[in-house]
């Protein structure tokens, strides 16, 4: 069965941290579904789509496949859960209580939790354990009052007893690392290295980071 993965999006979010997470797991077969998380109205949402479009950081629209709806989100139906960074993006994200409700669901049923660049400060938020993270520089000093915070272009922590694995990452430069460790985590390193091969990622770039 294919592992899926719930991407979650919001105007402001940073457009390389969702596209090139998205991508790679799909072409390593992991379905995916982004879903807009609002927070007042959209500029963009008046213009007939539903969902409503996007907004990013750099004015990118994207249009996601869903609106994000809790009882229809949780890690009953999800492998993984993804939060993009991209700053004001990542304030919607992670000062919604849904999500907040989410990431909790996600790593006490054993899940993969992933953030990267501003996306961590969720974990903050969302009130989890002290453990190991990274983030991008600009959030480092409110996520060093709570977690163990290391300056790895990826960094994986497992160390919680009976409960899932978290997964962080700096900015839009470290995305395609991101990205393959997501790959590995679901799907093994042999996939990992089949999906890099192909989108020409360059060889001199160590794995893992």
């Amino acid at each position: 069965m294919a592992k899926k993965a719930l991407i979650l999006v919001a105007d402001g979010t940073e457009e390389m941290e969702f596209t090139i997470t998205y991508d790679t797991l799909v072409r390593a077969g992991v379905e995916c579904t982004s879903a807009n998380v609002q927070s007042g109205g959209s500029p963009y949402g008046t213009v007939g789509t539903s969902p409503a479009l996007v907004v990013c950081s750099r004015g990118i629209k994207v249009l996601p496949d869903t609106t994000l709806q809790p009882l229809e989100a949780g890690p009953d139906k999800y492998d993984a859960l993804v939060i993009p960074g991209g700053l004001k993006g990542a304030e919607t994200l992670s000062q919604s209580t849904e999500v907040q409700t989410l990431v909790r669901e996600y790593f006490n049923a054993g899940k993969i939790v992933a953030m990267i660049c501003a996306g961590t400060l969720a974990a903050k938020t969302a009130g989890l354990p002290h453990q190991p993270v990274t983030s991008h520089p600009s959030v480092r000093d409110v996520l060093a009052q709570a977690f163990k915070y290391q300056e790895d272009s990826v960094v994986v922590s497992d160390k919680v007893e009976g409960k899932g694995t978290l997964v962080t990452s700096r900015g839009p430069g470290t995305t395609f690392p991101f990205a393959f460790k997501l790959v590995e985590l679901l799907c093994g390193k042999e996939k990992s290295d089949e999906v890099r091969g192909p989108m020409m990622f360059p060889p001199s770039v160590p794995y893992p980071y």
